[in-house]
């Protein structure tokens, strides 16, 4: 299979840096093999797109240019004028998102079912402007993209055992295209083009932009032949389609020039914005490897001033799942789960890590004239924790998942609120709860969601958007 299209899709704005008051940006464009996009404009000069990526019937191409962000700003492409709400400087909004698609048939979904929370958070930029869209994971579900070749059709039970060098050149292909196919799929719909087109994208991946449970499943699969080809593959969509770059051309926020991690971090005014890579490391035994605790063990020691958002793509506080863990371990019908449990960062196998994460975010939040705030998504659900640091403050988390994956049953939102009774104590003197999201009734909320982050002045705070429910009330992100 091969996308076809008949016009461009974009542009897709991505933030590269911001550096001396300057935002600078990556607009992407999918096009017809043979048509050139036509330039990018501003106030300083035209850029003309140059070519990113090619494949069989399309070419990626991408144009980088600036904006200041200390102000109201635009950019004119192919006759349309996008406004920018680029002034970092004062008050703001965020978005973040996360979870946008479905393991089975999320390409043949109806569009305005399946993108119905894109099209509230257009209105909600049209009442008032986001200055940027925050990604947590999953962006794009790739579980499909291993079926239609005979190498990867029964990824990942069953993995062949030596293959040929030209059995593999045609599974790359074959995965380039699958990948293209979601992506241009996705960047085309019209309820997230509208906003992708206006608001500057960070994005950082989780499994599904892989594939279910990378890193979590047995090595002998991961690190074979198709394993390894199945993680080049969607690791050059990563950085293509969600980054607008290409190995050797990194933009200066990520930590790792030569990306064997993919961690990153920006900084506006009063802003840090960090994060780790946990997928591109990851293996069964560790959820990041040396570059990403070297990356996290320096931000924990960065001086800075502000409020830190801090991206897991999985959650970092949760409830005790060891119990869980050993129930399903025990259970031959519930071994196949365990992979998602291995997962998340309270899973036995990742406890010291987990511990050490938690020490480094904590000493973060204990620096003077600095709060932090961690995001996450991953479960398809809304809900929030709370970490005791001592002297009356907590660190928060906040949970949006499943901007377009539908909501699980009730039930195992209840499950996960009478687990969370049992309380977590990974460091000592600092017990970790869940909490309630405002005028809710349960710790998890089972409907598809997003999330508003706003600054006034210096205080930061935080709104769901929930599908049934509506807006929450503002949760205040003050320490205390």
């Amino acid at each position: 299979m091969t996308v076809s299209l008949s016009r461009p899709v974009g542009p897709v704005l991505i933030l590269d840096d911001i550096t001396d008051a300057t935002l600078h940006l990556a607009a992407l464009f999918i096009a017809p093999k043979g048509d050139t996009p036509p330039p990018v404009e501003t106030e300083a000069e035209p850029t003309a797109p140059e070519p990113l990526a090619h494949y069989t019937d399309v070419t990626v191409w991408r144009a980088r240019f600036t904006l200041p962000a200390d102000r109201a700003a635009s950019y004119t492409w192919d006759g349309t004028t996008y406004e920018v709400a680029a002034d970092l400087t004062g008050d703001l909004r965020l978005a973040y998102v996360s979870c946008n698609g479905e393991e089975i048939g999320d390409l043949d979904r109806e569009g305005s079912e399946r993108n119905a929370m894109w099209a509230r958070l257009r209105e909600e930029h049209r009442r008032a402007p986001f200055s940027l869209l925050l990604h947590g994971g999953d962006q794009v579900y790739a579980d499909e993209v291993t079926r239609g070749h005979a190498l990867s059709d029964d990824w990942p039970d069953e993995v062949p055992d030596d293959p040929s060098p030209q059995e593999l050149a045609s599974l790359t292909t074959h995965l380039r295209e699958r990948f293209l196919e979601r992506y241009a799929t996705l960047d085309a719909s019209p309820e997230f083009a509208w906003i992708a087109a206006r608001v500057p994208s960070l994005m950082q991946w989780d499994d599904h932009d892989i594939c279910d449970g990378w890193g979590s499943l047995p090595g002998r699969r991961t690190n074979s032949a198709v394993g390894q080809t199945l993680f080049a593959a969607a690791r050059e969509a990563f950085l293509t389609f969600q980054h607008a770059c290409a190995d050797g051309d990194l933009p200066g926020r990520f930590a790792d020039p030569t990306g064997t991690h993919l961690g990153w971090r920006v900084e506006a005014p009063g802003l840090p914005i960090i994060a780790p890579d946990l997928r591109g490391e990851r293996n069964r035994r560790a959820v990041m490897g040396p570059g990403g605790w070297k990356m996290m063990e320096l931000e924990a020691t960065r001086p800075r001033e502000g409020h830190a958002m801090i991206l897991s793509s999985v959650p970092l506080l949760g409830p005790r799942l060891s119990l869980l863990e050993a129930v399903m371990v025990a259970i031959p019908k519930m071994q196949e789960y365990e992979d998602d449990l291995r997962d998340q960062w309270q899973s036995r196998a990742h406890r010291g890590e987990w511990r050490r994460m938690l020490r480094l975010v904590r000493d973060m939040a204990r620096n003077d004239g600095q709060a932090v705030t961690v995001l996450s998504g991953e479960i398809h659900l809304a809900t929030r924790a709370v970490m005791d640091l001592g002297n009356g403050d907590v660190l928060n988390q906040l949970v949006a998942s499943g901007v377009a994956h539908r909501a699980p049953p009730k039930a195992w939102a209840r499950f996960l609120g009478a687990l969370s009774w049992l309380g977590e104590d990974p460091l000592q003197g600092h017990p970790i709860a869940i909490r309630t999201l405002p005028g809710q009734p349960h710790r998890y909320v089972a409907e598809r969601n997003y999330l508003i982050l706003s600054r006034k002045g210096a205080d930061w705070s935080a709104r769901w958007d929930l599908e049934e429910s509506g807006m929450t009330a503002p949760l205040p992100l003050q320490r205390q």
